[in-house]
């Protein structure tokens, strides 16, 4: 196979967790070139996830963090400061697609949504995956596979009535 669907797409991911992780992945796999942006200090969340080489949590050496970010670039930069911001939207300036999972108004609240980033770069697409939307009265909700299966019906039809609500087998 010459190249790859996606190559010379460009994509920067800022979340923590699985989510945006996975989705990014995705895009790698197929050729994106993906830059990870991690807060200082702080890290992504699945740093600390196991499993772990030998059993000995650290964060260079999670499965789990391992697997997300095959294929990937990572920076380090805290969106937060002034520089952090700056260098954060010289990066939107040079991608094609932009992912992020954070909690709804975060974005907003940093000068980064998508209103302030296409200023940045015009033909932004920008994704947002939030459990819940950005608006309406659940937006704030965390989202966790026991509530997705109760909101999407699944929980009514596994386990039993006298007995607490099951997740979906994996």
């Amino acid at each position: 196979m010459k190249g790859k669907a996606l190559e010379g797409l460009r994509v920067l991911e800022f979340g923590s967790f699985i989510s945006a992780a996975y989705c990014c992945k995705l895009l790698a796999d197929f050729g994106a070139e993906v830059i990870k942006v991690e807060e200082p200090r702080r890290g992504d969340e699945t740093r600390w996830y196991g499993p772990f080489l030998d059993n000995v949590p650290h964060p260079e050496k999670s499965g789990l963090f391992l697997y997300l970010n095959t294929n990937k670039l990572g920076i380090t930069l805290n969106p937060k400061l002034a520089t952090g911001k700056e260098i954060f939207k010289k990066l939107i300036k040079e991608v094609d697609i932009f992912v992020e999972n954070n909690p709804p108004q975060m974005m907003k609240n940093l000068g980064l949504d998508y209103e302030s980033l296409k200023k940045e770069n015009p033909q932004l697409i920008m994704t947002s995956i939030t459990p819940y939307g950005q608006t309406g009265p659940y937006r704030n909700y965390k989202g966790y596979c026991i509530n997705a299966s109760a909101l999407g019906g699944m929980s009514t039809c596994i386990g039993e009535q006298d007995r607490e609500p099951l997740t979906p087998p994996l």
